[in-house]
């Protein structure tokens, strides 16, 4: 496979109506962005990282702590929206799009979004997800946890905020569920500017459905890991307290 350039894109959107302000969020005397920043750095096969933003306030704290960050419209309304339009600013083959609201997120989740040996005649049309096993039932039937099944060949087949499949015959079956870090390229980010909203995407807010529904693949990669985002300020002081003990 021929050597591909590859981005990070931290999309950090600074009006959030349920968490205002979520990426400048204090840890232990640093922005919570900047964590994400410098967990994405350590993924090897990412010749850069950038944080996308639609705000002064979180452009002035990247120039602080000397982090690269590009300044995009405020009218976007999902975070590929706002990588899409860092695709037409800086050239590049794959670029990943990394949840702003992980700030323990381990670089092999990042990696493991990025296109194989086994991908090359897919490269054009690129789009992945990554998945990892949900140990705790609870998990399976919270709607903020997007489950999703594969085909035989790692492609999504469903993705849904509900419990699928629906276990009528097997109790036994290992769900997955969708971590924050998908992987597109510039012609799969075009795509998904350019093709309306679909009534599957628009009904379970899963913007995956765009590409399923349209006959396009969607690449599940499949790692074993542990998520811990932050939604609520709850999450919030979880995290200063898991992130306290690391840093001892």
């Amino acid at each position: 496979m021929k050597d591909l350039k590859m981005i990070g894109v931290i999309p950090s959107r600074y009006g959030s109506t349920r968490f205002p302000a979520k990426p400048l969020s204090d840890i232990c005397g640093k922005p919570m962005v900047w964590y994400v920043y410098q967990q994405a750095k350590k993924a090897a096969r990412l010749s850069e990282v950038y944080v996308a933003t639609d705000d002064q306030r979180i452009v002035d704290v990247c120039n602080q702590y000397g982090m690269n960050v590009i300044m995009t419209s405020d009218k976007h309304k999902t975070p590929n929206d706002r990588v899409h339009e860092v695709s037409t600013k800086i050239d590049a083959d794959i670029y990943v799009c990394i949840n702003g609201d992980e700030p323990l997120i381990d670089p092999a989740v990042i990696e493991r979004s990025l296109p194989e040996e086994k991908d090359e005649n897919d490269l054009e049309y690129f789009y992945s997800n990554v998945i990892t096993t949900i140990s705790n039932p609870v998990e399976v039937v919270d709607p903020t946890n997007i489950k999703a099944v594969a085909n035989a060949q790692g492609d999504a087949m469903w993705a849904s905020r509900s419990p699928i499949p629906y276990p009528k015959g097997n109790m036994e079956f290992e769900y997955k569920k969708i971590v924050g870090v998908a992987a597109f390229s510039k012609k799969a980010l075009q795509f998904y500017v350019d093709t309306p909203r679909s009534q599957v995407e628009f009904t379970e807010e899963l913007d995956l459905y765009r590409f399923l529904e349209n006959g396009k693949k969607v690449k599940l990669k499949e790692i074993e890991c542990h998520t811990l985002s932050v939604d609520t300020p709850k999450d919030l002081e979880r995290v200063r307290v898991v992130m306290a003990e690391l840093l001892k």
